[in-house]
């Protein structure tokens, strides 16, 4: 019962209290930084006018109430809650609200578009990430200060230390044929080749694996390295606690003590990025997709910032809220599943 209580009050906390203050104070950061799209489209015209010569002294001169035609047609002459209420109801926390960069389209409509992308991106990104990290955390531990862990390590910190983008412009060189020494295993870049449509289910997933494998390699590469540690020391952390002593002096085997206590222990850290499994489809860094030619969400959200596509940058953070904060939730919940003496509540 107190599991339940906590998890009720974890999600009433969570979409009462956090989730209103983290898009309220968005909307207003938004509403009243400078630059918005009014002051962009008085830039173009200018820009535009400038180069037709004489018509850039009358584009200069725009007249007030043009200035307040241009406000209405993004709503920016309506009073700051009324702003705000019709984004929040009228259209849906933004997901309804028309993009100011692209042309007849709703921002949910530029996610959906999105969403499939960075889904096949990220999902594999992170389970890769797992199934390399934990168990080489594991034996890392097991030959703990050996030959493998010292060459391991060299390893894994000199891929860490690698700039995501320079890492991915490498491997382009070395297997995208782009040098005539290079090999040419793997496409320069894009998401899918221009002939999927017409080929077989086997077909599709042959060719979206040959698009996605350094792309993910490259984020996965990036990013493996810290949890990697983390499951080496915490796994020591559990090997030097009374209870594997206990096992081995009741005449268990090292290995039951470890694969039977310890490591079902040591997971318990690790557990804390569960949650991003619902935010995966944001996982694909900007520069990836920039190197790799990929247009995910990464890429949609660097040009709604750039561009000042409020209604766009608005749903893009609202989406990713909700999904990040569900997450939290089920980060708790896989904390009771890997150690269920867990009581969030204390007491019966």
């Amino acid at each position: 019962m107190n599991r339940f209580r906590y998890f009720a009050q974890r999600l009433l906390l969570l979409f009462g209290v956090t989730f209103p203050g983290i898009i309220l104070l968005t909307f207003l950061f938004t509403q009243l930084v400078p630059g918005g799209p009014v002051e962009q489209q008085i830039a173009k015209m200018r820009m535009g006018g400038s180069e037709g010569g004489a018509s850039g002294a009358a584009s200069q001169a725009m007249t007030q109430e043009q200035i307040e035609e241009l406000k209405a047609v993004y709503n920016l002459d309506k009073p700051l809650l009324k702003r705000f209420w019709i984004w929040m109801v009228h259209d849906r926390v933004g997901m309804k609200a028309y993009s100011f960069n692209y042309t007849n389209k709703t921002t949910w409509e530029l996610i959906s578009e999105r969403f499939p992308i960075s889904l096949s991106f990220g999902i594999p990104s992170l389970f890769l990430t797992y199934i390399i990290c934990i168990p080489l955390g594991i034996a890392k531990a097991l030959k703990n200060g050996k030959r493998f862990d010292l060459v391991s390590s060299l390893i894994v910190f000199t891929l860490y230390a690698l700039p995501t983008f320079a890492f991915g412009m490498v491997l382009k060189m070395l297997f995208c044929g782009t040098t005539e020494w290079a090999l040419d295993w793997f496409p320069i870049g894009g998401f899918r080749s221009p002939n999927w449509e017409s080929l077989s289910a086997w077909g599709r997933v042959k060719d979206q694996v040959w698009h996605l494998f350094l792309p993910v390699t490259c984020y996965v590469v990036g990013n493996f390295a810290v949890m990697t540690l983390l499951m080496k020391n915490s796994l020591l952390d559990q090997i030097s606690q009374d209870y594997v002593r206990t096992v081995l002096a009741k005449g268990g085997t090292m290995n039951r003590a470890v694969w039977r206590h310890a490591v079902r222990n040591s997971l318990i850290p690790i557990v804390t990025g569960i949650g991003s499994i619902l935010t995966v489809m944001f996982a694909g860094s900007v520069l990836i997709e920039q190197v790799f030619d990929i247009h995910g969400l990464g890429l949609l959200s660097l040009n709604a910032i750039i561009g000042r596509d409020y209604p766009l940058f608005l749903g893009i953070v609202c989406l990713q809220s909700i999904l990040g904060l569900l997450g939290q939730v089920l980060t708790d919940f896989c904390y009771l599943v890997v150690d269920p003496r867990m009581d969030f509540g204390g007491g019966d």
